[in-house]
């Protein structure tokens, strides 16, 4: 900043050795040296004067040139020139900023000074002995002082700006005071003399030369034209003369919108359309008066003025307060009025009365709107039905005739049905064509009270085209009911009841309804009209009672009595009804509480004797022994035979899960006939007739004589040879082995051991022809153990 101002040599280096001069005034010292060494004892006592004498110096910022500013001399009177002196410098920027010729004393600025930065500097001084060191002078306090020089441009330290001003402001309307800082002294000369003036911007806004605000120059600038301005303001120090620095910043103004502008639409004439199915509050169409303010200057009120939609139609504005929202406020019916004029106003809501000589702030427009027909289900008549019923209607009497229509233009035919899930139990029919609703099933009031049906209308040519209408039918009630008693028919009276005395209140109940209520009608039935015993006493509210006519009662005269008692109703037709009440004679004590009835009275019918019963119970059981007896013999009754050959005894399989007792197991078989095989020939009459025993086939090996005689030892042998004869020719026996194991161990036997363990490994040393003699029977048995000839290997 300092460059810029340009001093000549001669007076940048002449002014600071004046300044010098002019400030450093020397004087001599008061006596001489001798005089001061002698006044050493009694220093006390004498005044020491200064010998040199400074007050500040003066030196001007922004220096540019290549040697070191001189800014003045030091010297004291002491100084003989010889060298002897030395001058020291002391403070702010000291030896640093500030040098001193320690000899001369001369002090020199060695950095470039800037007031702006610090405008001065303190320092002290002091004249030493050079040899000593001793302080020749008091140290003394000096300021240089900087000089400012023009180096600073005016700045605009908050640019650049934005300021507004209203649209159509007067001339000389403030819009922003601007200000702009000099860091030149302003107490020296015009170096902070600021003065301002607008390079670009005219000639819409002007500027204040002295105050820096800025002002409209230009009437009525219209937002809508042009809504932002960039100004340029200078500020020039040196009070704008020749030679002073300036500085420069940007204000951008913005013209702020006010409601000058009134609406307009920018049709006269909108067309609009809407399906005659349309909805209440269905968007029919929008509209926009437009307006060239913005923001509150622009909302608008949408209002329907006049047509014939008034009614029909309402007009709402957006959530943005711009456009006008026109929607369906009643139904719509293309049949009856197939389109529809509405005018339409829209209004400011923001309106400046100092604006209003610019016209009225509002625009009316027309909206035609017309209705499409739409293929619209059928029309009832009327939107529900209600019908009174009476529950004897006959079936098939006709209860209502409902009507729809097709509304639409067509006309289509429509035909009626009942949905089911409204009449489940299907007590309704309704005519396909005709519409007549009627009943199929009777009605039972206390059944069923309402009936609440849905009709379905639909149109034959569209049967997408469903209308539904509730029917609402209430039954009435008739007298189809006939009162009964209510509770348990039965009471007790006790032996000590004496004549007049009350036993039962009685009261009955129906189902029916009538209009004026309840009324029941009691008395005796005729059969009992001259019951010697009791005697009823209607009470003409509902309720009757039951009376003694005499004394003496006796469960051993007479346990149980009954009494028919007979009931109406006060409705036409009148319904009767007789129930019996029974009445059981009882032990009581004096409190009449009951002690003891009759048992037979409660548990078993008037008409039926214990002796009865019991042989009842015992034919019961005589049955129940003879089923026992059949399902067991069934059971044991053994499978017949069977005589297919073709049959694959490997299927006839049954098997044994029960496991032998050994020795000591008697009960499995009885071991005593093993002992004793002759019991077992009483059956050998019995022979098959369809085959013969093959009896020697069977002892081959085995002695005939054996099977009839022998001794003891052969006991067991004749008895299975036995038992297999029996087997043999029993024509229920099954056709396949039978395995019995015997708890007994014979001493040998002539055939020798039958178990095939521990022989040899191959089966030729078996002989199986025999198998053969056998008959039919044992085929199976003979083609297993390879008895008929094969050239096929043994399978195991």
């Amino acid at each position: 900043m300092g460059d810029r101002l340009h001093l000549p040599a001669v007076a940048s280096t002449l002014l600071p050795v004046a300044l010098g001069i002019l400030t450093l005034l020397p004087h001599s010292l008061v006596g001489k040296p001798a005089e001061e060494e002698s006044a050493g004892s009694s220093a006390l006592l004498q005044r020491v004067k200064r010998g040199w004498v400074w007050n500040q110096f003066f030196v001007l910022e922004e220096y540019t040139g290549l040697e070191p500013l001189y800014i003045g001399k030091l010297h004291s009177d002491m100084d003989k020139g010889d060298g002897s002196i030395k001058y020291i410098l002391t403070g702010e920027g000291a030896g640093t900023t500030f040098t001193i010729d320690d000899s001369t004393g001369d002090i020199h600025a060695i950095q470039r000074l800037d007031r702006e930065v610090k405008a001065q500097y303190v320092l002290r001084a002091q004249a030493r002995n050079r040899l000593t060191d001793r302080p020749l002078e008091p140290e003394s306090e000096f300021i240089v002082k900087i000089q400012d020089i023009n180096d600073n441009e005016p700045r605009f330290l908050d640019g650049p700006y934005q300021a507004s001003v209203p649209e159509m402001s007067k001339i000389g309307t403030s819009v922003i005071q601007l200000t702009a800082t000099d860091a030149d002294d302003p107490t020296y000369g015009n170096s902070a003399r600021v003065v301002y003036s607008i390079l670009e911007g005219q000639p819409y806004f002007s500027v204040d030369a002295k105050s820096g605000v800025v002002r409209v120059s230009l009437a009525d600038m219209d937002r809508e034209t042009r809504e932002n301005y960039t100004v340029v303001i200078q500020a020039k120090d040196m009070g704008g003369q020749l030679g002073g620095l300036a500085g420069t910043t940007t204000v951008n103004i913005t013209l702020t919108d006010i409601n000058d502008n009134p609406p307009m639409f920018d049709q006269r004439l909108y067309q609009m359309s809407v399906p005659e199915s349309a909805l209440l509050g269905s968007v029919v169409g929008r509209i926009w008066a437009k307006d060239r303010d913005v923001g509150v200057n622009a909302e608008m009120k949408y209002s329907i003025i006049d047509g014939d939609g008034r009614d029909t139609f309402d007009i709402s504005t957006d959530p943005t307060n711009l456009f006008g929202i026109i929607t369906v406020k009643k139904p719509l019916d293309f049949e009856s009025k197939p389109s529809y004029t509405l005018k339409v106003e829209g209004a400011n809501t923001h309106v400046d009365p100092s604006l209003r000589h610019r016209g009225p702030f509002k625009d009316v427009t027309i909206v035609h709107v017309s209705v499409e027909d739409v293929d619209e289900p059928p029309l009832f008549d009327l939107p529900a039905y209600y019908i009174e019923l009476p529950e004897d209607a006959k079936i098939g009497t006709v209860v209502k005739t409902v009507s729809a229509r097709d509304p639409d233009a067509a006309n289509n035919t429509v035909r009626y049905s009942i949905e089911r899930s409204s009449d489940p139990e299907k007590y309704f029919y309704i005519e396909i064509t005709s519409g007549s609703l009627m009943t199929v099933r009777s009605l039972d009031r206390e059944e069923i009270g309402w009936h609440n049906i849905t009709v379905l209308a639909m149109e034959m040519n569209n049967p997408t085209q469903i209308a539904s209408v509730s029917v609402a039918v209430k039954i009435l009630d008739v007298n189809d009911n006939p009162p009964s008693l209510t509770h348990y028919l039965e009471a007790y009276v006790c032996e000590n009841a004496k004549a007049g005395q009350l036993i039962q209140t009685v009261t009955a109940v129906d189902p029916d309804e009538p209009l004026g209520g309840q009324h029941f009608y009691y008395s005796l039935a005729p059969e009992a009209a001259n019951n010697p015993n009791f005697t009823l006493r209607d009470n003409q509210d509902n309720t009757a009672w039951i009376l003694t006519r005499r004394g003496g009662w006796s469960q051993q005269d007479q346990t149980v009595f009954y009494l028919p008692i007979f009931v109406s109703d006060g409705e036409q037709p009148v319904q009767t009804s007789t129930s019996t009440l029974t009445i059981r004679v009882c032990s009581c004590d004096q409190e009449g509480n009951v002690m003891s009835c009759n048992a037979e009275a409660y548990s078993l019918p008037a008409s039926l004797s214990r002796g009865a019963l019991i042989a009842i119970l015992a034919c019961i059981f005589v049955l129940l022994v003879m089923i026992l007896l059949m399902l067991s013999l069934r059971t044991h009754r053994k499978k017949p035979y069977l005589c297919d050959e073709e049959e694959n005894v490997h299927e006839n399989i049954v098997r044994y899960d029960d496991e032998g007792g050994g020795e000591e197991d008697t009960e499995a078989f009885d071991i005593a006939a093993m002992w004793n095989p002759r019991e077992a020939h009483h059956h050998l009459g019995k022979m098959r007739q369809d085959m013969l025993p093959e009896i020697e086939s069977l002892s081959r090996y085995v002695p005939q004589a054996c099977v009839m005689g022998g001794g003891g030892d052969s006991n067991v042998h004749g008895y299975v040879l036995a038992k297999l004869l029996e087997a043999d020719v029993d024509p229920c026996a099954p056709p396949y082995d039978s395995l019995q194991t015997y708890a007994y161990e014979g001493e040998g036997s002539v055939a020798e051991s039958l178990s095939s363990l521990q022989s040899g490994t191959s089966n030729t040393d078996h002989e199986y022809d025999y198998l053969n003699d056998w008959g039919p029977r044992f085929k199976k048995l003979a083609e297993m153990y390879g008895v008929l000839e094969t050239n096929s290997p043994p399978m195991w």
